[in-house]
């Protein structure tokens, strides 16, 4: 293999760390290191306002926690300035002294806040909005101040208003212009604005130039060219932003305005790149978030060797949600003379549309209050489309029925690689991908799995228009609410909740008592309430095994020659040469096609007869390794301490216990462990439902991997110090899971819809929460019998089993 080249990232905002993820997914060749001079993992600038008014935490807004870094082999420097380059020696020099040598270098060090340079721009009181750090000054001073002013009428200057507004302070936003967001507005909408953002607590001075700030050592207020003057504690800079090119300048990097760049992104010194808003292509400097990661798209094939087209430039356009109003606009949007306009304006319903034709070819558009047709128009300007009557009657609704199919349209009419969700850099085909690859069919599901209108949101309607146009008549669309099956519009939690307030205890009381359209269910909701009921009443339900799915009812899984597959358990991998004896008797004597070697460290006898399966089993005398339920199928381990040189901890002990404990727990899903022994991480704790990793201090307990159809690496949940604390934190995570998951949500997709944060809020954080979850997990394993141990021995009940279970029952699943 060859060596891998050291490829070092300085800069650890949304471009650059968006330009390595697409680069991951293409390649391993390289070994990265991020430089990031803010304490703070990788976090979506966008979302600072939520933050400042305290809809959101610092958690919420994170893109790349530290444990995706670990995961993804990336060494993380935050809290680290590098100061400057030797491109010759290919080093970066850090403030502290240190030297980070590189074989490649990307430069991302995006863009800083341009601060007025007028008398009074340092005293106390006068910050950007920028960081994080911009966002505690300003809750610090909301609670001691009362008057605020935001020089800066662009977006972030708005938000950050409002964020002072919910805060409780007076804020003035001070504008140089005579309208707001004069670079993504006309007139007329920026009006529109101004008049919503007055109704939400906003104050406005237009038209007003700051000369100078007052005050003695804090801000007091602000003067302004025409001789007025305005009070303020607080003064938040919001007029601009400046690349960083400080590293490039002190090196033989070519700068202008930005770090010069060519349609690779390659600088004008070999082997180094750079990104985002510190670059200058073709002499423009790009501040919004589509084209950085356009331009990360570019340099991530470049990168990894894969033939790319070149990027030459993005026609910029604005899909935002200011203060939750939606406003939209793309290419040409201020009309001139030899411009025809086409323009609607609803003021009852504080809608505005205008498209820009030059010469019949629509080279621009503004969209206020609803942006259904932003992605539609987008494609038009760039492709340069003519106006004709049938789209002048879809787009302006004059057509009766056309504009209908017109909206129907819009997501087929989008390319691959157009980009739906500006915020997070989402294209068409990885929203189509995770609804046709990954099967998710909601709005909900593609916002975990790809970040499609995890931000602000102005995406969603095109991502509910692409969800409908993949999925046809089956899809739902969030203003219709989603049953569990066909029988009944209630969904988990409904389901749940009524269970427990009428006290049902079989599936025919619920189908009952809650009106199901077919009394008896289904076979997707059937299996599903058997589940939830067992989970509520583990002492006194009894368990409906007709209700099970096809492997879980034949203990073994089917295949496509209508044979089956018998897995025996192997505690941790583990077994004897008794056992494997047993097995190799067995496959012999009922002729199995293939004995093969599980990817869960067991043995897999393929090619046994149904009529034969409780005779295999009998003789076995082994239990069954679960590799047909929804409960725990493996607990994957290396040899550890007990065999290894480099082991710190006995995994193999440890492994065998979890697997002896829950092996016949139900849960919502199938369900794996691996522990290792060492950070190695031999095992793959990574890629599993809980991942085990032990070290010298105690153990690392990971939750949420997926090595499957929807790869997943897990997050860190928390460390622990003993075995004791490590069974206890476990049991209550998977209890938790049990509770809280949809049937056959796997934890991948649980934790991602739950969110990390409230998984340890409930199991690392409270110890109350998690002796109740230890205690109902205790409850539920006291009451557990293997029905399939009793029938070994047993040849009357065997026989009978078998003919009610297996010769009796359809294969419906």
């Amino acid at each position: 293999m060859a060596e891998k080249q050291k490829l070092v990232v300085i800069g650890n905002g949304m471009a650059g760390m968006n330009a390595i993820e697409q680069l991951l997914k293409l390649t391993d060749r390289y070994e990265i290191i991020v430089i990031g001079a803010e304490p703070h993992p990788n976090y979506n600038r966008i979302m600072l306002s939520y933050v400042l008014e305290g809809s959101k935490s610092i958690d919420d807004i994170i893109i790349n926690d530290r444990a995706w870094y670990v995961s993804a082999g990336i060494l993380l420097m935050t809290g680290c300035k590098a100061v400057r380059l030797d491109t010759t020696h290919q080093q970066v020099m850090m403030e502290d002294g240190s030297v980070v040598a590189y074989d490649k270098l990307l430069i991302a060090t995006g863009s800083t806040p341009f601060i007025l340079p007028v008398p009074g721009s340092t005293l106390d009181g006068v910050i950007g909005f920028r960081s994080i750090e911009d966002c505690g000054t300003m809750m610090e001073a909301a609670a001691h101040y009362k008057k605020a002013a935001v020089i800066g009428g662009g977006l972030l200057g708005l938000e950050a208003a409002k964020g002072l507004v919910q805060l409780g302070m007076d804020v003035t936003v001070v504008h140089l212009p005579e309208y707001l967001m004069e670079r993504q507005l006309d007139v007329p909408s920026a009006k529109m604005l101004q008049q919503e953002l007055e109704r939400q607590g906003l104050k406005f001075a237009l038209g007003k130039q700051t000369t100078a700030l007052t005050g003695t050592k804090r801000v007091t207020g602000l003067t302004f060219a025409d001789g007025t003057s305005l009070e303020a504690d607080l003064v938040v800079m919001s007029v601009g932003i400046r690349p960083n090119i400080d590293l490039a300048m002190g090196s033989d990097i070519q700068v202008n305005r930005g770090i010069v760049v060519n349609d690779y992104m390659q600088t004008s010194v070999p082997g180094v790149y750079a990104v985002g808003e510190c670059t200058e292509h073709r002499g423009i400097c790009y501040g919004l978030v589509a084209p950085l990661f356009e331009q990360g798209a570019v340099l991530a094939k470049t990168l990894a060797g894969v033939e790319t087209e070149p990027y030459e430039g993005s026609i910029v356009s604005t899909k935002l949600k200011v203060s939750g109003v939606d406003v939209f606009s793309t290419g040409t949007f201020l009309e001139e003379p030899h411009h025809d306009i086409i323009r609607l304006h609803d003021g009852w319903n504080r809608t505005y549309k205008k498209i820009v034709l030059h010469n019949r070819v629509v080279v621009g558009a503004v969209l206020f209050g609803n942006i259904d047709d932003s992605s539609r128009l987008e494609r038009l300007v760039k492709k340069g489309e003519q106006m004709t009557e049938e789209l002048y009657q879809e787009l302006t609704g004059s057509g009766g029925c056309c504009g209908g199919k017109a909206k129907s349209n819009m997501a087929a009419e989008l390319v691959d690689d157009d980009i739906v969700c500006g915020c997070n850099g989402v294209t068409k085909k990885m929203i189509v991908d995770a609804i046709v690859v990954d099967g998710l069919t909601t709005l909900d599901a593609v916002k975990m799995k790809t970040g499609a209108s995890r931000s602000c949101g102005g995406c969603k309607p095109m991502v509910e228009q692409l969800l409908q146009h993949v999925l046809g008549e089956s899809f739902q669309s969030t203003q219709t609410k989603q049953g569990i099956c066909g029988c009944t519009s209630l969904c988990r939690d409904e389901i749940v909740a009524a269970i427990k307030e009428q006290q049902l205890y079989t599936i025919t009381e619920v189908t009952q008592a809650l009106a199901w359209s077919q009394a008896e269910g289904c076979s997707k909701c059937r299996p599903a309430l058997n589940y939830y009921l067992g989970m509520l009443w583990p002492e006194t339900y009894v368990d409906e095994r007709a209700s099970r799915f096809v492997n879980e009812r034949m203990n073994a899984n089917i295949q496509k020659d209508g044979t089956y597959t018998v897995v025996p358990r192997m505690y941790g991998g583990m077994t004897t040469p008794e056992d494997l004896k047993k097995i190799a008797d067995v496959s012999i004597k009922y002729k199995a096609s293939l004995v093969k070697m599980t990817g869960g460290q067991r043995i897999g006898i393929i090619g046994i007869q149904k009529e034969d399966l409780p005779k295999v089993w009998e003789e076995l005398e082994m239990p069954s390794g679960y590799a047909y339920a929804k409960a725990l199928r493996t607990v994957k381990t290396c040899v550890g301490s007990t065999y290894c040189r480099f082991g710190t901890q006995d995994s193999l002990s440890i492994g065998d216990l979890i697997e002896r404990k829950f092996e016949r727990v139900d849960m919502p899903a199938k369900f794996k462990f691996a522990v290792n022994g060492c950070p190695r991480n031999c095992a793959e704790s990574c890629t599993k439902d809980i991942g085990i990793v032990g070290n010298d201090g105690g153990w690392e307990i990971y939750v949420g991997g997926n090595g499957g159809i929807k790869a997943r690496l897990a997050d860190l949940l928390c460390k622990v110090k003993t075995d004791e604390e490590l069974m206890e934190m476990v049991a209550a995570t998977m209890q938790y899971y049990r509770e809280t998951a949809n049937y056959l949500e796997r934890t991948s997709d649980w934790i991602e819809r739950v969110g990390l944060t409230q998984v340890q809020n409930m199991i690392v954080h409270d110890a109350d929460q998690r002796k109740r979850l230890t205690a109902s997990m205790e409850i539920a394993l006291s009451k557990l019998e293997d029905p399939w141990k009793k029938v070994v021995g047993d040849q009357k009940l065997r026989t009978a089993l078998f003919e009610k279970v297996i010769v009796n029952e359809p294969c419906t699943h």
